[in-house]
């Protein structure tokens, strides 16, 4: 897989991510996405991507998260574990330190794809999760990722159905 620089020079972050292209090819692969630390609270970011790709994917959304029962009217599940299927995606919204254990959890059940959320990054994981043959994302929105490649993004996060290279002006 070739790859890009997914920071800037002088950040101190040696890895390397998927190109835009090999993201998409990432995303076109996959039918199921497992949300670990799914929230049910609306001002998190993991229930605005999940509500989102509830809606506007193709995708068969799991939640894992051991101290809820239901997110959005779909069953929480406690552990990758207790999923139904392996996924081919594991989104996480966890902490830094609980990384490498979503880690085992998502080579464990055959994910093929470790994807870290906006402002997660772990280069120790990410070099293990490739090791074990994971297809990894680091610092990036899933929701974000697919809306961009779907013709959806705008600065607020929505479908203006205007594509334009100008700031629109509400009125």
């Amino acid at each position: 897989m070739s790859a890009e620089t997914t920071t800037p020079a002088g950040t101190g972050r040696a890895w390397t991510g998927p190109s835009a292209p090999e993201r998409l090819d990432i995303l076109r692969g996959t039918r199921s996405i497992a949300i670990v630390g799914a929230s049910n609270k609306p001002s998190r970011a993991s229930y605005f991507v999940s509500t989102y790709l509830l809606s506007s994917s193709k995708y068969t959304v799991y939640f894992v998260n051991p101290v809820l029962d239901e997110i959005l009217g779909q069953p929480v599940y406690k552990s990758l574990a207790d999923l139904p299927e392996a996924p081919d995606l594991v989104d996480v919204f966890r902490r830094h330190d609980d990384l490498p254990g979503v880690l085992d959890e998502a080579i464990a059940v055959g994910a093929k794809t470790l994807w870290l959320q906006l402002g997660s990054w772990h280069e120790d994981v990410a070099a293990a999760a490739e090791s074990a043959g994971l297809d990894v994302v680091m610092d990036r929105c899933v929701k974000i990722e697919h809306a961009r490649f779907h013709g959806g993004l705008h600065l607020a996060g929505f479908n203006t159905g205007v594509v334009s290279s100008k700031r629109q002006v509400l009125a």
